[in-house]
């Protein structure tokens, strides 16, 4: 009896913690297209916030995935963003396309140590808006990162060079 409360009580701390974990979309975006074949759907939700605080942010986007890559080159996936309109209802949403193609430097590495990174594209910068989710089409295999940066409320005095 007790193994099986024991046995009961992992199975639902295991449930509840991958409940927990996953990432469920709050918003409607249903009037987004679906993915196109050997292409897949991800959506940025952003925080909720005034304004006057989304026009202190922008959010930088990246797609990319894990290469085994050289520790001494740097490297870079081959493939732009396309930022297109949702008809009929004044919003957008990007597709980002590849052909799998990745570019590095050059210069030889004396140890040949291999590591796993995350290569991306060309990232996509874009004001911030916390009522509307970011929808991105990408090619199946890729994951979509992002970053959120904030300005400072302060503004500062640039130094003018004196006249000669």
């Amino acid at each position: 009896m007790i193994k099986f409360f024991s046995n009961l009580t992992i199975l639902i701390l295991l449930v509840s913690s991958t409940l927990l974990f996953a990432q469920n979309i709050k918003v409607d975006t249903s009037v987004f297209p679906k993915a196109q074949k050997g292409y897949e759907q991800f959506i940025i939700e952003v925080p909720h916030s005034s304004l006057e605080e989304d026009a202190n942010k922008k959010i930088e986007i990246f797609v990319g995935k894990y290469m085994d890559v050289d520790t001494c080159n740097r490297h870079s996936l081959m493939g732009e963003f396309q930022s297109k309109d949702l008809q009929g209802w004044g919003y957008s949403y990007l597709e980002f396309n590849t052909n799998g193609d990745a570019i590095s430097t050059m210069m030889g590495c004396g140890d040949n140590k291999m590591v796993s990174k995350f290569v991306t594209g060309q990232s996509y910068l874009t004001d911030y808006n916390g009522r509307m989710p970011i929808v991105i089409y990408v090619p199946e295999g890729y994951e979509v990162q992002y970053k959120i940066y904030q300005a400072m409320p302060e503004q500062f005095k640039a130094l003018q060079t004196p006249k000669k």
